[in-house]
């Protein structure tokens, strides 16, 4: 019988990772002939309001991301980063969660990075035996390593 090993915070943070890069690759020459610059400090954004950045190009990269994140990891249970790490992301019959599962994880980011990079999520991941953030604990997700 084959034990299940899930994917502690390492492996996630890399295959993190490697996503980012995936998004730079993508966003960087975007932001560039759409505003001139390789990377956007706050004065190059149309519209800052306190801590809110709308730029509408910002948007749109955020809208690609959530979008990436809940359709990859739905209908295919990974990512790029985390494909490439050997992970994958399985609900509770350890098949693809489908794409509720997904989006409820997914929204629940927002949570696990109560109160400021990741602290929630990271203190979840890392004291809970199945290395649940509180998305996957409630969409019912678990990430597991394949190989």
């Amino acid at each position: 019988m084959h034990q299940v090993r899930y994917a502690g915070l390492w492996p996630r943070f890399l295959a993190l990772v490697f996503d980012t890069a995936l998004f730079c690759v993508v966003f960087f020459p975007i932001a560039r002939l759409v505003k001139g610059v390789w990377l956007m400090s706050a004065a190059d954004h149309r519209w800052v309001y306190g801590w809110f950045i709308t730029d509408p190009l910002c948007l749109v990269f955020l809208g690609i991301i959530w979008v990436y994140l809940i359709l990859l990891e739905g209908w295919a249970g990974a990512t790029v980063g985390k494909w490439l790490l050997g992970l994958r992301i399985v609900g509770p019959d350890g098949h693809v969660p489908g794409l509720t599962k997904s989006l409820v994880r997914n929204v629940l980011r927002l949570v696990d990075t109560l109160p400021a990079l990741n602290i929630l999520g990271i203190v979840l991941i890392a004291l809970s035996p199945e290395r649940a953030r509180f998305g996957d604990r409630i969409a019912g997700t678990r990430v597991i390593h394949t190989r």
